[in-house]
């Protein structure tokens, strides 16, 4: 590499980034960067005695860490080195047969070698792991063979299996211009390099502040790495720090222990050292053995950073529940409703653009005073015929917290034939009582020795075995309930009591923040612990230059009109003519009501024709049909004889609101029926005061279903798909997971068409994208006579330590559909967005006076990731508290579309939500995806009929 060279990946730039890239690939052709994973170790009550279930051992959670960085320096063979010019011309090349604008439809293998690709449905670099590889071949080839029979439906391209290898598409002309335009890119000056850089510049600028905290360091020292073993084992997380610190002397003050792994600043004499204590609760001697595993950089090791900070926060007097600190001394009593509000802090340690970073975020606990043996004892005298059931429904599916380690478990059954007397098969294999265990362990003794015992399994990836299913086994006693009921949340009194202690606005939480940097600066045993690392953290927070885009103009049918800077057109929304009115004629729809609730749904049919004409929405006159009762049987028959061929629309209005008798209309009217439903509870619609607004609400909403368009914005780009894709999971059935996918199939991004596919519960990695994708391709040609020659995939509920194995397992499936079609080299890309953030972000007003971004607001730099193109964006206005923005990260950037360009197209997405008549937090693609798999995966729980897919009837 030559001085201009490593000056310019000094300066950084995407094309610089890729520059380094393509030189480190020449020096180690076969290495592909992993990310590393170390064993956490957690300590877990008993287990039940269940013989071929195995007993309970140390839960281990794997966790990766973040991949080292780039190397900058020049240990390049000279065999191997090459002109700029050559780089430039490989990486040309590179892009135009693969992974750049021209291609996407083809993945790159290790070697780096043009010809040779990797399979479809395959991930380069391998993940050999993964069972799924090749899943849905079949279902896909069917799909091909199936749609090749018909008459010029599709231009397929004809040859081998979906499962064999793929070809080098031929390249055109557009990829040549696309190669030309690269090289220009390329070679820029070096004051150009902005143009080529993963951040914007479009926008008004502001100064705001972020909760992340700069931690200074002195040098970069080693880290060495040990594993603690107990033997015998030792279940307690604290009894284990009580043991290990017996040996300070030995080990030093300078130590950070996870309950498992030590790091340590020197290395020990041995590669194993023993030593021996006495258990304090039983007087049995135990044996630590402290075995080396590795040493790293400081640089290199983030989970060393988040454990040493765990270290800091019981310094500063916190107790752990679950993975985040919170402060018992602060609690605040709620007596009204026996709840109790912990305040805490969640912190986590990252490596981010600006360099070593401390996120801080303001949390709050709720916990109930009641334990579950007192949920028990008040269900047994509601319930004195059939209290098991009763405490069975109540209790499953609940999040427990047990004082005694402060931990959260979920409950999965509740065991009437055991007791705290019962036993179970310690790890010596003798019979040991739940009675004496916590005696001997927690020092607790058990007060009611007749009480059920609760069941909890733990997940596989915490399970130190994976064939066996590990079960623990909680005394109600001594677990509280934690979080809120439906009963609480749907009670207006509990919910704004709790309100006043959790919505913190961006000044208190400041203020917070503040007050935490000064705890730790001024706790002379939290300083002595960083300084021991050479650390210390900085006594404010970080401060950068936001941008804010300007806001959009709506599109109506008659008009268009300017949102405010709140982002809000709801007046607007119903004063205006949609863009598309579906007619509802006469005896085309029908409205079914039990008898208490006919005045509603007379008056609610009047009003629909009232609010039809403002909107442009002509309302016919309805089918009113009386049921007899509100049994789940009369409605479900009532709409099976009502239905007919040219019936559009049925509108069930329930007395009250009830889960099975919702999901059976929606089962029936989704499969069977395929005919849109709008489901109204009798109580939303029987005050005359309020009827308009919620009607006008209602109208729209059924509009949207029959395939209508309510809004739009200025799309300038032609002949552009975007897709949103999420996964539900039903965890309280533990059911199937349910993927929601779907496409836009209109330039101005206002039509939709979705797409469902199961897989195995728990699953949030798609195997099936490939079919999904290809159904929504040939729907959109079918409708256009061509294919689209940009797509962009918004995926939700993607975490950061899941991202490689996304861009290794998902994306691949997208780029061998294209394999599929005669010449077809669509320009693909796939944006990750995540919504459960801890980071905020603030305008400041004043010194000390904070307040909400303004919807638009885009931060990409600074607390952005290093190994990834992302950028936050804050898409909606909060009232109340403080507004959380949304992550973006960009895994595949094949669409050549500018970093601003990439960002406003993000922000308009938010606008076009019909559900909402404002912006939303995600894009509305992503939004669509997740009602439409919550639909089909909590009520419907089949593939909905075909001739709902291109309307929103899942809204």
């Amino acid at each position: 590499m030559d001085d201009k060279d490593a000056k310019k990946i000094r300066q950084g730039g995407r094309g610089a980034a890729v520059l380094q890239a393509l030189q480190k690939k020449a020096q180690h052709p076969q290495q592909v960067p992993q990310p590393s994973l170390s064993p956490q170790q957690h300590a877990v009550p008993p287990p039940v005695n269940s013989g071929a279930r195995g007993v309970l051992g140390e839960a281990t959670t794997l966790s990766p860490t973040s991949p080292p960085p780039l190397d900058h320096g020049d240990d390049t063979p000279k065999s191997e080195t090459m002109s700029r010019g050559r780089l430039l011309t490989q990486l040309i090349r590179q892009r135009a047969t693969g992974r750049g604008a021209g291609g996407g439809s083809l993945v790159m293998d290790n070697s780096g070698d043009k010809g040779s690709m990797d399979k479809p449905g395959t991930a380069s670099g391998g993940a050999a792991s993964l069972p799924q590889r090749g899943r849905g071949e079949l279902m896909m080839a069917r799909l091909v063979s199936t749609i090749t029979t018909q008459p010029g439906a599709l231009p397929l391209k004809p040859g081998p299996h979906p499962s064999s290898r793929a070809t080098s598409p031929p390249t055109t002309n557009d990829e040549v211009d696309s190669a030309a335009e690269g090289i220009q890119d390329l070679s820029m000056s070096e004051s150009e390099t902005e143009v080529v850089s993963r951040h914007g510049t479009e926008g008004t600028k502001f100064t705001g502040l972020t909760n992340w905290i700069y931690i200074c360091r002195e040098g970069d020292k080693a880290i060495f790495q040990y594993e603690v073993k107990f033997q015998p084992p030792v279940d307690d997380l604290r009894l284990r720090f009580r043991l290990l610190s017996t040996f300070k002397e030995q080990l030093g003050f300078a130590k950070t222990f996870d309950g498992s792994i030590l790091w340590l600043p020197v290395r020990l004499p041995k590669e194993i050292v023993v030593f021996e204590t006495t258990n304090p609760h039983s007087n049995e001697p135990v044996t630590l053995k402290v075995v080396y595993k590795n040493s790293k950089k400081m640089d290199e090791c983030v989970q060393f950073y988040n454990v040493l900070f765990n270290r800091v926060m019981r310094k500063l007097n916190m107790s752990k529940i679950g993975n985040n600190y919170y402060a018992p001394g602060g609690s605040v009593l709620v007596p009204q409703h026996k709840l109790e509000i912990w305040p805490g802090f969640i912190t986590s340690v990252s490596y981010r653009e600006g360099g070593l970073m401390l996120c801080v975020e303001v949390s709050h606990r709720v916990l109930r005073t009641s334990t579950c043996l007192n949920v028990m004892a008040e269900l047994c005298q509601k319930h004195r015929g059939n209290f098991k059931d009763a405490i069975t429904s109540a209790l499953i599916g609940c999040i427990v917290l047990t004082r005694y380690n402060n931990r959260t478990y979920c409950i999965d059954d509740v065991l009437f034939d055991q007791n705290p007397s019962s036993t179970f098969m310690n790890h010596e294999g003798r019979e040991v009582k739940y009675v004496d265990y916590y005696q001997d362990t927690y020092g607790i003794k058990i007060k009611d020795l007749r009480q059920p015992l609760l069941l909890h399994k733990i997940k596989k990836k915490e399970q130190k075995d994976a064939g066996k299913t590990k079960l623990v086994c909680l005394i109600p006693e001594l677990c509280y309930m934690t979080g809120l009921t439906d009963e609480m949340r749907n009670d207006f009194h509990v919910m704004k009591d709790i309100a006043q202690h959790t919505r913190v606005t961006p000044t208190v939480r400041l203020a917070s923040l503040r007050t935490f940097i000064k705890n730790v600066n001024e706790n002379e045993n939290a300083c002595q612990i960083l300084a021991a690392w050479g650390l210390s953290l900085k006594d404010s927070c970080i401060a950068f230059d936001g941008r804010i885009h300007s806001q959009e103009p709506i599109r109506f049918g008659s008009q268009e009109l300017k949102s405010s800077e709140l982002a809000d057109w709801g007046r607007e929304a119903c004063r205006e003519k949609v863009i598309t009115p579906v007619d509802l004629k006469p005896r085309c729809w029908v409205i079914l009501y039990t008898p208490r609730d006919q005045d509603c749904a007379q008056n609610f049919c009047n009003m629909m024709r009232m609010v039809g004409r403002n909107l442009g929405i002509q309302v016919g006159e309805p089918v009113l049909a009386q049921l007899r009762d509100d049994r789940t049987d009369s409605y479900v028959g009532a709409l099976k004889q009502q239905y007919h061929n040219q019936l559009q629309l049925a509108v069930i209005i329930f007395p009250t609101q009830r889960e099975d008798r919702y999901s059976a209309v929606k089962r029936l009217a989704c499969v069977d029926l395929c005919l849109p439903t709008q489901c109204i509870v009798a109580r939303t619609i029987n005050q005359e005061r309020k009827l308009r607004a919620v009607t006008q609400k209602i109208a729209l909403q059924i509009n949207c279903k029959l395939g209508g368009e309510l809004w739009a914005l200025k799309i300038p780009r032609n002949g552009l798909m975007v897709c949103g894709v999420d996964v539900y999971h039903d965890k309280a059935n533990r059911g199937r997971s349910v993927v929601g996918f779907v496409a836009s199939m209109n330039q101005l991004l206002t039509k939709w068409y979705s797409n469902i596919s199961f897989q195995h519960p728990g699953d949030e990695i798609i195997h099936k994208l490939k079919i999904l994708l290809f159904e929504s391709l040939r729907n959109y040609h079918r409708i256009h006579h061509a294919l689209p020659r940009s797509i962009i995939v918004y995926r939700d509920g993607v975490s950061d330590g899941q991202l490689k194995i996304v861009e290794e397992h998902e994306i691949p499936q997208l780029a061998t559909v294209f394999t599929h079609f005669d010449s077809y080299n669509p320009k693909l890309s796939f944006i990750v967005v995540q919504k459960r953030l801890n980071t905020k972000i603030f305008n400041a007003v004043g010194p000390r006076e904070l307040v909400n971004p303004y919807p638009g607001t885009v931060v990409d730099h600074t607390i952005t990731q290093r190994q990834w193109y992302d950028f936050f964006l804050v898409s909606q206005q909060v009232r109340q508290g403080t507004v959380s923005p949304t992550h973006y990260i960009v895994v595949r950037d094949g669409s050549n579309l500018k970093v601003d360009n990439m960002q406003r197209l993000t922000y308009k997405l938010t606008h076009l939500y019909y559900n909402w008549p404002g912006t939303v937090r995600v894009p509305a693609p992503c939004l669509y995806a997740h009602k439409l798999a919550y639909l089909i995966g909590q009520n419907v729980k089949k593939d909905p009929a075909a001739g709902l897919c291109d309307k929103l009837f899942y809204l």
